[in-house]
Order: structure tokens, then C-alpha cells, then sequence
């Protein structure tokens, strides 16, 4: 079977998906399935190790938190990392330091060493997803990428799902330290897989990121850093000060990034000129907002049916799973439309949709009956599914090849923050719906309002989509 030692020439495959290709992008999608099993199955299996060290949940936070952090703060680097020292490599370590710290977390004798092992992870698991996408957009070249990015996104549309079943049968009948250890195997064969059929960079587009923008390295990762903890500490009603100290000195590095950038000659870490291109500030919006409202429904449905509804969290995981389904189904057709029509109707189309399939939660009070919550889950879904490809589509094709990878950092980073804010504001209005409402499926019915008007807010940005189809 022949390596693949390049990417795929987009110009003499024309528009299909040839089998280079597939390879490359199925290989690729390993790795962000890898980060986002991690991520739920960690949140299963919290109180397991909770016990095991002995540590209040105060301190046991930090293994998520402190994971999330780290990716934060290392996205804004995918950009200038590929660029000077190779998408290929760089992707390659990403995994490896991931599969490291997943081990070493596996090998934990203390909640300190295990949080620290925790941050290694997230080093790694910060810079897969925004590398690979940019790899992904280079081998399919412009004509095929609504197609590649319908099939990448399939697999991931059930990490979701499979994360609480997969923790509640480790913590249920393995060690914890499984919950990372089996990250392990999959971890070694993705870079067995990715160094045979992932293409490698030209020599001559190795090398050209220049030197570190440090100083805005310095400013945007410990932002984006003190923004993420800020909207997380939200709902704790024991820290405020914490909270507005976090969030003020969030924005003012921020704020201080943004004159960085737009006075520095050369290659600042992200690229605040790729904004002032309409399709791009307008996918990028979408994208933050879409964030917002996708991280902060996937606290309320998995919570809802644990403590309302009393089910485990295998239970959840499979209860879940229509929505899942819902996504992939939408994805599978929306992808092929995408790469043939123009991307506003898609996208309003899944907004609408995703509305339609949160309206029944608003009424948990009621007492509404299970068959109406499936089919709503599914019809949610497919509005997720409807948007992704298009969306991804759209942002890729307003920029050039060479800046694929600063562009692919700096979605991935929005995104990141958009869904932090969206999960911080509903686990703030859910805290004090609880507080209020005798009846928690009444709490719960009146928080979905909120991501409802989180999924309304998405129309906004949605209507400045092309209404024509993007020329790429």
C-alpha cells in the first residue's frame, strides 16, 4: 500500500474524494476524538479519584479546569508552530504529548501531580484539533471541502455520547487510572497511522512563521487564559472577586493584544487583518456564538437526566444519543450540499432547526413525554449537523493556503472562548433557577429558554452569510 508523502493535488483530483485523501482525514480526526473522549470521560470519573487522594472538590476542579486552561492557552500558537516548524510535525507532537501526559496521568500518586499531568495533556490536546483542520483544508483543496469536513465531523459528533458510557464502565468496573490509560494504545497507533498516511510539508513552506511574536505570546495565551477561568468561576457564588479580577485582567491583556497586533509589522500570533475579510468575520462570529450555544446545552442535557431524572451516567450518555444521531444523519447530506450552494440558507436552516429541537427542554415542568424529547434531540441534532460543514466551509474559503493554519488557530481559540462563555452563563442562570423553582425540571425548563435565546442570537451573524454560492 503506497505512503502518502504529499498532499493530494486538489487540481487533478478534481472534485472527488480520492483515497489518499480519505486516509489523511480519517487519520487526522483521531486526534480530536482522542481530546474530547478525555474531556468526558474525566468529568465521570471526578469522584473516584476524589476519594482515592483523599482531596476536596475545590482542589479536584483543577483537573479539568486546569486541562481546559492549557488548551486555551496554547491554541494561538498553532498558527506560527506550523508555519515554522511543519503542520506534519508539529500535529505529530501534539498527539505525542498528549498520549505522554495521558500515561503520567494514568501513573498519578497525588491530586497536585495528577492536575500538573493534566496540564501536559492539554498542551498537546490545545494544538491537534486547529493543526489538523489546517491540514485537512490544504489536502482537500477548495472544490472538496464541504464533503471532507461533513465526513471528519461524523465520528466526533459521538464523542459526546460515547465519553459518559465509556467513564461509567471504567469507573464501574476498571481502576480510574484507566480513564487515561486507555488513551494510551489509541494514542500510539494515530501517530503510527499519521506518520505513514498523513502528507508531509513542502520544504518549502517549512520554516516561514518567523520568529515568536513573544510579546504577543505574552499578552493573548494568559487573556485567553483569565477569560476561560473568569466565565468557569461564574456560578461560584463564593468568589466573585475572583471572578471580576479574573475577567478585568482578561480584557485588558486582550485589549492590549489587539494594539500589539495591529501595529506589528510581519506576523503577529493571530492575524487580526484575516477579520477585516467579510466571509471570515462573519464564520468566525457564527462560529463563537454557535460555541456559546452548543457548550452550554451539553451541561443542561447530561445534568437534567442525572439529577432530575436519576439516571447514571451511562444512562445519559445513552439517552443522549438521538442527538448524535441526528448530527451525523444532517451532516452526512448538508456536507454534500455545501460544496454546490450557497452557505446562508444551510446555516439558517440549522439554526432553525436546532430552535425547533430545544423548544420542547423549555418545557421539562410540564412533564412532556419521552417520545417528544427524542424526536427533539434528533431534530437539534440535525440543526448542529446542518451548520458545521458550511460554516467550516465558509471560513476556509475566504482565506489563502498560506494562511490556512493562522486562520485555523485563531477559529478554533473563538470557538473555545465562545463555548466557555455560553457554559458559564448557563450554569449561572441554572444556580439560581434551582434556587428559585421548588421543582428542579421546572429550574431546569426555565434555564432552556436561556440556550434557546443563545441559539436565536447565532441569526444574527447567520443572515451576512453569501447568499450566493463562495467562489473558492
Amino acid at each position: 500500500m503506497p505512503t502518502a508523502t504529499r498532499a493530494p493535488d486538489a487540481a487533478r483530483s478534481g472534485d472527488r474524494l480520492d483515497a489518499a485523501l480519505l486516509k489523511t482525514s480519517f487519520v487526522l480526526v483521531l486526534g480530536p476524538i482522542l481530546a474530547m473522549l478525555d474531556t468526558t470521560i474525566v468529568t465521570v470519573g471526578l469522584d473516584a479519584v476524589a476519594r482515592e487522594f483523599g482531596s476536596p472538590v475545590g482542589t479536584l476542579q483543577w483537573v479539568s479546569a486546569g486541562y481546559l486552561l492549557a488548551i486555551s492557552m496554547v491554541m494561538p500558537l498553532a498558527g506560527w508552530a506550523s508555519d515554522r516548524f511543519g503542520a506534519k510535525t508539529m500535529w505529530l507532537t501534539s498527539v505525542a504529548l498528549f498520549t505522554a501526559g495521558s500515561a503520567l496521568c494514568g501513573l498519578a500518586w497525588s491530586a497536585g501531580s495528577l492536575i500538573a499531568f493534566r496540564v501536559l495533556q492539554g498542551i498537546g490536546g490545545g494544538l491537534i484539533q486547529p493543526i489538523g483542520q489546517s491540514i485537512v483544508v490544504r489536502a482537500a483543496g477548495p472544490a472538496r471541502l464541504g464533503r471532507v469536513f461533513g465526513i471528519t465531523v461524523l465520528p466526533l459528533t459521538f464523542a459526546p455520547v460515547l465519553g459518559p458510557v465509556i467513564g461509567g464502565l471504567v469507573v464501574g468496573r476498571l481502576d480510574w487510572r484507566w480513564m487515561f490509560l486507555v488513551n494510551v494504545p489509541v494514542g500510539l497507533l494515530t501517530l503510527v497511522l499519521a506518520k505513514r498516511y498523513v502528507p508531509s510539508d513542502a520544504a518549502r513552506e517549512r520554516g516561514k512563521g518567523g520568529r515568536l511574536d513573544v510579546l504577543g505570546l505574552a499578552l493573548l495565551s494568559p487573556g485567553l487564559a483569565a477569560i476561560v477561568y473568569g466565565f468557569s468561576e461564574l456560578g461560584d457564588a463564593g468568589g466573585p472577586s475572583r471572578v471580576v479580577v479574573s475577567l478585568a485582567a482578561g480584557t485588558c491583556l486582550l485589549v492590549g493584544y489587539v494594539v500589539h497586533a495591529l501595529r506589528r509589522r510581519g506576523n503577529a500570533l493571530i492575524d487580526l487583518r484575516l477579520f477585516a475579510r467579510r466571509g471570515f468575520a462573519v464564520a468566525t462570529a457564527n462560529s463563537f456564538l454557535q460555541g456559546a450555544a452548543l457548550y452550554s446545552s451539553m451541561l443542561l442535557l447530561p445534568l437534567y437526566y442525572q439529577r432530575v431524572e436519576h439516571a447514571s451516567a451511562l444512562e445519559a450518555g445513552l439517552l443522549l444519543a438521538p442527538q448524535a444521531l441526528g448530527t451525523a444523519i444532517a451532516t452526512f447530506f448538508a456536507s454534500r450540499l455545501s460544496d454546490r450552494m450557497a452557505p446562508r440558507p444551510l446555516i439558517l436552516t440549522g439554526i432553525v432547526l436546532t430552535l425547533a429541537g430545544t423548544l420542547a427542554f423549555t418545557q421539562l415542568g410540564a412533564g412532556p413525554p419521552g417520545w417528544l424529547l427524542v424526536a427533539s434531540l434528533v431534530l437539534r441534532g440535525a440543526g448542529l449537523g446542518v451548520v458545521m460543514a458550511p460554516g467550516m466551509a465558509t471560513i476556509y474559503a475566504s482565506v489563502r493556503p498560506d494562511e490556512t493554519a493562522r486562520a485555523a488557530g485563531a477559529v478554533n481559540t473563538v470557538n473555545r472562548v465562545g463555548g466557555s462563555l455560553g457554559t458559564a452563563v448557563l450554569a449561572v442562570v441554572l444556580q439560581h433557577s434551582l434556587d428559585h423553582h421548588a421543582d428542579g425540571a421546572a429550574a431546569y425548563g426555565a434555564t432552556f429558554w436561556w440556550a434557546v435565546g443563545l441559539s436565536a442570537v447565532t441569526l444574527v451573524p447567520a443572515f451576512l452569510y453569501p447568499a450566493r454560492r463562495v467562489s473558492r
